[in-house]
């Protein structure tokens, strides 16, 4: 029977410990009903990221945010929240740091003297178009700054704001500089609405999909996290569906519980979905040697044993059937005019 102390629209439901504290508090359940979603100003000395991981295809990545409202119990950013002193849990999603510093530090990056020009994801920790951008715009920014400098940017998102910015996206695709990815893990509205409660619904995702696709906007779709026994049987329709409204590249990934993610996601699907809790993790541990979460390189993308091998299988088929005659353009560097570097190859 579900908890009827169940906080609707939110994933934590407590504020998990965080692991560099010795001593934490913890308020009452009642309190975590009344939080409402606070906003700091923070001011980074660098907003680029480089990328260093041998199993990610980016360079470069790019959050104006720190934090997300969005609420995804698994979302894999979680315990970065930790090393700001807070809380993977109800503190990630309440939380929220703004980089308001970020479009002067994007600008100082592009100007450095021997820079090389390479895609940059905006997105790839935290959401650059959750409801905080609506007040903030620090996303529009970057991307107006990513227009006047010719830079080529690539976004990630799962609300559908992404849309307010056209203005800038269409002479972005005009130049080849802008590609738009939208996470769609389900179909089905009702388990979107428990976990990713505060995303845009699947509805207006695919709509978005559809006028992306119109304005000559490459659009592309994440099928992530894959959750066996929750989401895994939709593999095909999402292929079929996003293919239809004009999508024209796909990725995915298992779902991987690491570090507090663990018990943030524990405690939503069994409050969530109780009667069928513990098949879920039961399969999840199937695919990470019998545990919910795995860091390792490569190992964390392809998983193991034959519920992870028939998710690739599917995701294959899908790609032949849906996916076999369309093409993802690569987006260019020729055109930057940032720093001294690629301005002297004008001459």
């Amino acid at each position: 029977m579900k908890n009827e102390n169940f906080i609707k629209g939110q994933g934590a439901q407590r504020n998990e410990n965080n692991r560099f504290d010795r001593y934490t508090f913890e308020p009452e359940e009642e309190d975590f009903q009344q939080i409402k979603t606070n906003f700091t100003e923070v001011y980074p000395k660098t907003i680029v990221n480089a990328v260093k991981s041998p199993d990610l295809r980016m360079e470069y990545s790019m959050n104006p945010y720190q934090g997300c409202e969005h609420g995804c119990s698994y979302c894999f950013a979680r315990p970065t929240h930790e090393y700001w002193g807070f809380s993977a849990g109800v503190d990630f999603e309440r939380k929220i740091m703004v980089k308001k510093n970020a479009p002067e530090l994007l600008e100082q990056f592009f100007q450095k003297r021997n820079y090389i020009p390479k895609t940059i994801m905006l997105s790839g920790n935290t959401d650059c178009y959750q409801p905080a951008e609506r007040t903030f715009e620090i996303t529009r920014k970057l991307l107006q700054l990513c227009l006047e400098y010719r830079h080529p940017i690539s976004i990630l998102t799962k609300n559908t704001l992404v849309l307010r910015d056209l203005d800038i996206l269409k002479p972005l695709a005009e130049q080849n500089l802008v590609s738009v990815s939208l996470s769609i893990p389900t179909m089905n509205e009702e388990i979107r609405r428990k976990m990713e409660p505060r995303t845009s619904s699947t509805k207006n995702k695919l709509k978005a999909i559809e006028i992306l696709s119109e304005n000559g906007i490459p659009t592309g779709v994440m099928v992530a996290p894959v959750i066996p026994g929750l989401t895994s049987d939709e593999s095909l329709n999402i292929l079929k569906t996003v293919s239809e409204a004009g999508a024209q590249t796909f990725g995915y990934v298992l779902v991987r519980l690491n570090d507090t993610v663990e018990p943030v996601f524990v405690n939503w699907i069994q409050a969530n979905f109780p009667d069928r809790a513990q098949k879920v993790l039961n399969l999840i541990r199937s695919m990470r040697g019998g545990k919910l979460g795995e860091k390792r390189y490569h190992e964390r993308y392809q998983g193991e044993g034959n519920i992870a091998e028939m998710i690739h299988h599917t995701f294959a088929l899908g790609k032949r059937k849906y996916f076999a005659d369309k093409a993802f353009p690569k987006l260019s560097t020729d055109n930057f005019t940032g720093s001294k570097t690629q301005q002297l190859k004008l001459f």
